[in-house]
């Protein structure tokens, strides 16, 4: 069920979200391995089929922890870079709560159409994030 996240929330939430996005880049990990070596050595009918079948489970994997991950409100940016967003509002305006790979809290948010290059600091004092 959608929901909108406020500072806190979000916050408060960050430990288990970012449990789950490790969980994920694990999985992309696995993804990654089966096919490099799906491409890179030849392999027997026998082989190549076990690997191929492997790779397809953790494809599989892969998008149930994506999932899982998102099923907890927040949005993937973008694995590679380590971008997530959580819904928020400011004012009436929809936002960006905007969390990075490494932070260990969310400290920036951003307007609905603009990238995390658009990032803003949070300030209690001036903004006001439902």
């Amino acid at each position: 069920m959608f929901s909108y996240f406020t500072v806190v929330a979000a916050n408060a939430a960050l430990p288990a979200v970012i449990e789950k996005y490790k969980h994920l880049q694990k999985q992309k990990e696995e993804v990654q391995k089966l096919e490099a070596q799906l491409n890179s050595m030849p392999l027997n009918l026998t082989d190549y089929v076990t690997v191929k079948q492997q790779l397809n489970s953790a494809v599989t994997k892969f998008y149930q922890a994506v999932e899982d991950l998102e099923g907890t409100g927040v949005v993937l940016k973008s694995l590679e870079e380590g971008l997530l967003d959580f819904p928020s509002k400011r004012f009436d305006e929809e936002v960006w709560l905007c969390w990075k790979e490494g932070e260990t809290e969310i400290k920036f948010w951003h307007e609905k159409d603009v990238g995390f290059m658009g990032r803003k600091p949070l300030s209690v004092s001036d903004e006001s994030l439902v």
